[in-house]
């Protein structure tokens, strides 16, 4: 009797995988995740240096901050500055923030690497009204971009085996425009929040290894096979 698995096969012919491994290259994944909507925003690439990443980044923040409502046109320079001056706080190493400071729009949470401190980016983000925040060294666990990697990737790749790195990407890439139909919003769920739950019956589920969670469990799909048509989720709201 058929019942469900990570893959169907016809009987007595099991998915096989090679007996070797051969390096034949790596893969990187851009991604921008907004957790309240669960939109992801993916591209593979075969580099990641700042003249590959930071082109991609204005790009798609551009019209990230298109798509939000429009700033109050006036208002209190001191107000627009302690906005900012407030995700600065209690931060032992802070960047100079610029002297003109538009109005606050966007949060930008990523890794503490060198490539996202370069003056010029920075001063770019600032001048759109996007605050760069950077996780500590060692806790990539507060991103929660490490959570819809880790998804995306389990439901490219587990099971499969790619033979090349552009090969990696597309199933990258169509996996994540599945997802994309139906987005599972993700919350945070650390300690602070932890706290501040007034109910001790709520549910909640882990995702990705991090501190986010969802409301509802991501479903498994049947299959994890590579194509668009096979990947299948449940909407939650």
């Amino acid at each position: 009797m058929p019942h469900p698995g990570t893959s169907w096969q016809p009987q007595a012919h099991p998915a096989r995988q090679p007996h070797e491994y051969i390096r034949g290259g790596t893969t990187k994944i851009l991604t921008l995740f907004h957790p309240a909507s669960g939109q992801v925003r993916l591209q593979s690439a075969e580099r990641c240096t700042n003249a590959v990443l930071h082109p991609w980044l204005r790009e798609h923040l551009s019209e990230i901050l298109v798509a939000l409502p429009a700033p109050a046109p006036l208002q209190d320079p001191t107000a627009t500055r302690a906005a900012w001056q407030m995700w600065q706080a209690g931060l032992t190493l802070r960047f100079t923030l610029p002297e003109d400071l538009p109005p606050l729009r966007l949060l930008l949470v990523w890794d503490n690497l060198t490539g996202h401190k370069s003056p010029e980016l920075v001063l770019w983000l600032c001048a759109h009204g996007i605050m760069p925040l950077y996780t500590p060294v060692g806790g990539s666990w507060l991103n929660m971009a490490e959570s819809i990697q880790r998804v995306l990737k389990r439901r490219a790749l587990a099971g499969q085996h790619p033979h090349s790195p552009a090969e990696i990407g597309r199933w990258f890439e169509q996996t994540a425009r599945c997802w994309n139909a139906q987005p599972t919003p993700f919350v945070w769920n650390g300690k602070r929040r932890q706290r501040r739950r007034r109910s001790a019956n709520e549910q909640v589920h882990r995702v990705g290894g991090s501190g986010a969670c969802t409301c509802q469990p991501l479903p498994q799909p049947r299959s994890q096979a590579p194509a668009e048509c096979q990947i299948r989720r449940q909407t939650t709201h």
